[in-house]
């Protein structure tokens, strides 16, 4: 049996995506005894050029070294998560993932021959980005690799591979091959970005704990013109693949990313070759059907984390740190997450803003958030792929129940879908009080909201800056209320910028500093009431809020999120 949707036109195609090749340079590092960086990033995939970029937008050098000469091969991370489109926006390639990506909110379910429900990951109105993009990493690292290079503070060096790291109390020395022989760096911190082969992690001499599942996936990358629509179909023993799973996604350029349950005993080499892959294929697509294979992988699912993320001078961060199954897409995306929760933190501490304990914190909250996407990840791996009869019978009634009874579509598990950390347990954040329990929690991240202010339509996250911003929410009456405790809190907090945001609709004249939610979505997304004020962290989380702006308070959620109590 074909997919449902017949009707595929034949449309052979050439490979879609050329990988650029950067030169490889000689640097003047390379003649002279070891130059010593502020900051080096070892890996220019997706996780390191976003950390270099991120950094380089709040003024902070660093070099990249990479063993290749390219973007990644092959589509690899395609589902671009709403939060991380935010992460990226900030970086400056938001619009471009927007314009080039395949937009989808929604999925079906299918068991055997029948779709037994779909769902809407973002069914309400009000948001700036999509629940999710399909897009081929490699487009994501090429504008990031451009965005690097104008921000004038990325030494992008490539065939430069690192083969020893050995951080110090202070510092870490690198050892770098080249084609023009070694040499050696040293920095002030590393960010090891390398991916789950991490070279760094092998110096160090550290290992993952966790979990290898006894199952093998094939993953092909087929070109083809499909009438399917942009949506992620999920199916559960079709005919088409008896006894074993299937997923379809749409990317960018008639490129259809299929993922084909294998079973343990499948011999990974043997699968990757063309006369074992287009049999399987024609079976999903149909015989008349005519695609090329552009890319095609298998692996393992493997649920893994180093113990700590932080080892003196050392972060591990993306790949090299920990490790999910592909189903929920948590692995790019929490990469890009992992980005955002330290770059903020290592600018504050080489500016000289906070102390070098602040860095801590990014075990604090990262290590959790790794174990809540290994978690639903296990979950996940396990209701696809029964590892005896009673659980594959438990998920098949499931499956039977949830076509027809809303109550059981909660249990079935192809994948849940990646989320942004919340951190509400972290030292850096404060709890609401307890008068303002309606409140967005401190820890959580900050969701986005339609504004009005004078020149037309915002949206709340373009409103905050790269550092820490203060959302005062008011009416006129608070508003005057609390003009002087604004002009308090501005002057003993330089580092903090204020956004105002009013509860009442604009008049005939709107002010130029003041933003309005007309629709109302701020005061229902952060609980927000007139006269309440929201500390808000540079990587667009909510450190602490109250009912009523207190300057003196204001200040101490500042010190507490910066490590200086």
């Amino acid at each position: 049996m074909a997919l449902p949707g017949a009707g595929l036109t034949p449309a052979p195609m050439p490979r879609t995506y050329e990988n650029p090749r950067y030169p490889y340079r000689r640097s003047p590092d390379q003649d002279g005894a070891s130059a010593h960086h502020r900051v080096i990033i070892v890996g220019a995939g997706l996780v390191g050029l976003a950390a270099a970029v991120d950094l380089a937008g709040r003024g902070i050098a660093s070099v990249v070294l990479d063993d290749d000469d390219t973007v990644s091969f092959g589509s690899r991370a395609i589902c671009f998560a709403k939060r991380s489109l935010e992460i990226l926006d900030r970086l400056g390639i938001g619009e471009k993932l927007l314009e080039k990506g395949v937009t989808w909110n929604r999925g079906k379910v299918f068991f055997r021959d029948r779709m037994i429900y779909d769902f809407d990951l973002l069914p309400e109105g009000g948001h700036r980005w999509p629940a999710f993009i399909n897009l081929q990493q490699y487009y994501a690292e090429e504008w990031l690799v451009e965005a690097a290079g104008a921000s004038g503070l990325v030494d992008l060096r490539w065939k430069n591979r690192v083969v020893d790291v050995v951080p110090k109390s202070q510092s870490a020395d690198v050892d770098i091959e080249t084609p023009d022989g070694p040499y050696r760096l040293s920095c002030d911190y590393l960010l090891a970005a390398d991916g789950a082969r991490s070279s760094v992690r092998k110096s160090l001499g550290l290992s993952f704990s966790g979990q290898v599942f006894r199952d093998r996936f094939l993953i092909a990358d087929v070109v083809m013109q499909a009438p399917f629509p942009s949506e992620r179909w999920f199916w559960f023993d079709p005919p088409f693949h008896q006894g074993q799973s299937a997923l379809l996604h749409r990317q960018p350029d008639n490129v259809w990313r299929i993922d084909l349950q294998l079973g343990w005993d499948a011999d990974p080499e043997a699968e990757k070759q063309p006369e074992r892959v287009i049999p399987r294929l024609k079976a999903m697509l149909g015989e008349d059907v005519d695609f090329d294979l552009e890319w095609v992988s298998v692996y393992t699912f493997q649920c893994r984390r180093l113990e700590r993320f932080r080892h003196g001078p050392v972060f591990f961060i993306g790949d090299s740190a920990h490790q999910v199954s592909p189903f929920g897409a948590r692995g790019g995306n929490g990469g890009l997450q992992d980005t955002d929760n330290l770059c903020w933190k290592l600018a504050a501490v080489l500016k000289g803003e906070a102390p070098n304990r602040l860095l801590d914190s990014y075990d604090a909250e990262r290590v959790p958030a790794a174990d809540e996407n290994i978690l639903n990840s296990t979950r996940s791996t396990d209701f696809i792929t029964p590892k005896n009869a009673i659980s594959r019978l438990f998920r098949d009634a499931t499956l039977e129940l949830a076509e027809e009874h809303p109550f059981a579509r909660a249990l079935v598990n192809s994948g849940r879908l990646s989320q942004p950390a919340d951190m509400p347990d972290s030292p850096l954040v404060k709890a609401a009080e307890s008068s303002f329990d309606e409140a967005l929690a401190p820890g959580s991240p900050c969701p986005d909201a339609p504004l009005t202010r004078a020149g037309g339509q915002t949206w709340l996250l373009q409103q905050i800056a790269g550092g820490f911003c203060g959302l005062y929410y008011g009416g006129e009456r608070e508003m005057a209320r609390d003009r002087g405790a604004l002009a308090k809190l501005t002057l003993d907090c330089p580092e903090l910028s204020v956004l105002t945001i009013s509860a009442e609709t604009p008049g005939t004249t709107e002010t130029a500093d003041v933003c309005y939610d007309v629709d109302g979505l701020v005061a229902e997304r952060y609980g927000a009431r007139p006269g309440s004020f929201y500390l808000l962290r540079p990587d667009q989380h909510v450190a602490a809020c109250w009912p009523m702006l207190s300057p003196e308070a204001v200040k101490e959620a500042i010190s507490r999120s910066l490590a200086l109590e």
